[in-house]
């Protein structure tokens, strides 16, 4: 299947399966290693990556789509193997071939060819082909609702590798901080005005903001490697801020849901709909017709036969695998109207979820973020003027950087909920073939 980012599928989806789990195993070691064996793109900016392109990268390196085509002609198989009609019996006896008393070898004996065709009554065949296409269509319906769950876990591992980006900043900046505040309550240490105690809490500070920035850069890699294992490509890309922090998504109405969840379900009703009606064939006792031809030895004369059988239904008229296959659809159908009211309530709690976290996390930054930042700054300033102590600073310091945790905790949670309701409404069922409102 051709998609909008063949081209790139065509450089990052070929590559071998070592190659990326060479880049997992890169991403935990350490930044100083790490970064030795995989340094970053020169020209990263060409390399961004957007949504709609890891999606098409992914869905274009689909592992499983040899397995759905096996299982697409074993259906088409077997419905082909349904519509088969039943084979006819050739039989042969030999009659009064020896005996006692008297009875010669040749003189009675009595050998009949016969022609025997099984006639099938209740309308068999025509139950057993639609049986077999009715689970075609569940084969169908099956993989694509498992490729669009494959297309939700990419897009959660895009979010989970934009937050991990965006916390890299985070614990930079804390670092940043750490780092100049120790230099300063160093200096103030030094000129006797703060205790030796303090300059030891800077240092454990500063020790503490390195293993926390080291640990994020790692996430980091980590999640875009992650990312990159869905067509088994490299992670030399970047994400896009802008990418993070767009909410506009909630701003737009959600899509018609997606209809092929429907459609497993419907193709489970029809198979048990089909199934009624090959028991019910089945009830029927299938006659057979036979034919042949008899030799006497004695007279040298050749006789006709003509005979036929069919089963009495004393005992066995198949109710129990009648009454279990309607059953069976009775639970189908009550399984699709479940579907329905459920993902309908799904969606209407994800577009109001997505509302809220959009709002907050714009609140955050356009609210509690400057208010924090210029917390910081005037307690910095107080504190070089010997107004504020070292624990003052501290606070301001951890209220800003919590504040920025907050926002990124927000906005992933923002992206995974969006996942998932673009899961149910089909977002992007075009880019597996589905035609689906986005």
């Amino acid at each position: 299947m051709q998609t909008p980012s063949s081209g790139l599928a065509g450089s990052w989806a070929r590559t071998p399966t070592v190659t990326v789990l060479a880049l997992i195993l890169a991403a935990a070691m350490p930044p100083s290693i790490a970064m030795a064996q995989t340094p970053p793109p020169a020209d990263a900016a060409a390399r961004s990556l957007t949504l709609q392109e890891a999606l098409a990268l992914a869905a274009s390196a689909d592992p499983a789509l040899a397995g759905t085509a096996a299982r697409v002609r074993a259906a088409e198989a077997g419905v082909r193997q349904a519509d088969v009609r039943r084979n006819p019996t050739l039989g042969l006896v030999a009659e009064n071939i020896g005996g006692v008393g008297g009875i010669g070898l040749i003189d009675r004996s009595e050998t009949t060819l016969t022609y025997e065709q099984p006639i099938e009554r209740g309308g068999d065949r025509d139950a057993r082909v639609s049986l077999a296409r009715s689970e075609g269509v569940l084969v169908g319906a099956t993989a694509q609702v498992r490729r669009l769950d494959r297309l939700e876990q990419v897009q959660t591992a895009w979010a989970e590798a934009l937050a991990a980006q965006a916390e890299v900043e985070i614990a930079r900046e804390r670092l940043d901080l750490a780092e100049r505040f120790q230099t300063e309550v160093q200096r103030r240490v030094n000129a006797a005005r703060d205790p030796l105690f303090a300059g030891a809490r800077a240092e454990s500070e500063l020790a503490q903001a390195q293993i926390d920035f080291d640990q994020a850069e790692i996430a980091a890699r980590l999640g875009r490697a992650t990312l990159a294992s869905f067509w088994m490509g490299p992670a030399d890309f970047i994400l896009r801020d802008e990418d993070f922090t767009d909410t506009s998504a909630s701003r737009r109405p959600a899509g018609d849901p997606t209809i092929i969840d429907e459609t497993a379900i419907m193709a489970q009703r029809d198979i048990a709909t089909s199934q009624v009606a090959v028991e019910r064939a089945r009830a029927v006792p299938d006659a057979s017709v036979s034919v042949g031809v008899r030799h006497l030895w004695n007279d040298d004369a050749l006789a006709f036969v003509v005979g036929g059988s069919i089963p009495l239904g004393r005992y066995d008229r198949n109710q129990g695998a009648i009454e279990r296959a309607q059953a069976e659809r009775i639970a189908a159908e009550a399984d699709l109207s479940a579907l329905r009211v459920e993902r309908d309530r799904e969606i209407a709690r994800l577009q109001v979820l997505l509302s809220a976290k959009a709002s907050e996390a714009r609140r955050i930054g356009e609210e509690t973020l400057p208010q924090a930042e210029r917390a910081v700054v005037l307690v910095r300033e107080g504190f070089n003027r010997g107004g504020f102590t070292y624990n003052d600073v501290i606070q301001a310091q951890t209220a800003l950087l919590e504040s920025r945790a907050r926002r990124v905790a927000v906005l992933r949670s923002f992206h995974i909920e969006r996942a998932r309701l673009d899961r149910l409404t089909g977002a992007h069922g075009g880019l597996i073939g589905l035609e689906m409102q986005p």
